[in-house]
């Protein structure tokens, strides 16, 4: 079947289209780099005659609160609908573990109202709620560090390998609409400054980690179980020191 991933010129989407692709589907990347932008509805309607199931994978080139916001209710707006004209019939969104327990967060707020918009669509879909990606873990690093002192909370961590990522959306595309939620995560779950001190040594970063329980996290102060999924989530199997060592992402 015909699948559009929107974003899938990305991390995740990139891996999307070569996972589906092997699956003998027809999987389309859409993406500005690809004619299609979703701001402006430039494209969308080429993009998606014929398709049966469009995945929404991309993200915000700002996370400033409001940026982030229009970005997710006008991009998701337009998206679905254009679905609805071209009679797309399931539409899966990759979303953040913890959107619903912390609105006060800006990024997770965008999420939610993203969401929002889906559930409220008429268009039968699946939302998957993942943690965060171990190939973002240097970019949180980053935005942690003052100086040579990565600032870290203590809260509980379970990061998760995009592939892993990829694989479960992609299953959530060709299985039939949930009309709800799934969650996935890492296999392995840890308090979040003892990851980056790990993390940093692994690395060969001469940056210390410092344990600071109002250290922000994009913005805000993280909660104990904020970053991590509920009972029932569906784990991966890739550990963070094996995907380092066969990634050689230092």
């Amino acid at each position: 079947m015909k699948i559009v991933v929107i974003g899938g010129t990305g991390l995740i989407g990139s891996k999307l289209v070569t996972e589906l692709g092997e699956h003998g589907h027809q999987a389309v990347p859409a993406s500005p780099n690809t004619g299609v932008n979703t701001l402006t509805g430039e494209g969308l309607d080429e993009a998606l005659a014929g398709a049966t199931v469009v995945i929404d994978v991309s993200n915000s080139p700002s996370f400033e609160d409001a940026a982030v916001l229009n970005f997710f209710r006008t991009s998701t707006g337009n998206l679905l609908a254009a679905e609805k004209k071209a009679g797309v019939g399931h539409h899966v969104a990759l979303s953040v573990v913890g959107t619903e327990g912390r609105p006060d967060v800006g990024y997770f707020r965008a999420k939610l109202a993203q969401e929002k918009l889906i559930e409220d669509s008429g268009i039968p879909f699946s939302l998957v709620h993942a943690t965060q990606f171990f190939e973002f873990a240097h970019r949180i690093a980053d935005e942690a560090t003052d100086g040579d002192t990565v600032r870290m909370p203590s809260v509980l961590f379970q990061p998760i390998a995009g592939e892993e990522v990829a694989q479960a959306v992609g299953r959530a595309a060709v299985g039939a609409p949930l009309n709800g939620r799934t969650e996935i995560a890492g296999p392995e779950q840890f308090r979040m400054d003892e990851f980056f001190r790990d993390a940093l040594t692994a690395w060969g970063d001469r940056r210390t980690v410092v344990t600071d329980p109002h250290a922000h996290y994009f913005g805000a102060e993280m909660h104990e179980h904020d970053l991590v999924p509920g009972d029932g989530a569906r784990l991966g199997e890739i550990k963070y020191a094996d995907w380092l060592a066969s990634t050689g992402a230092r």
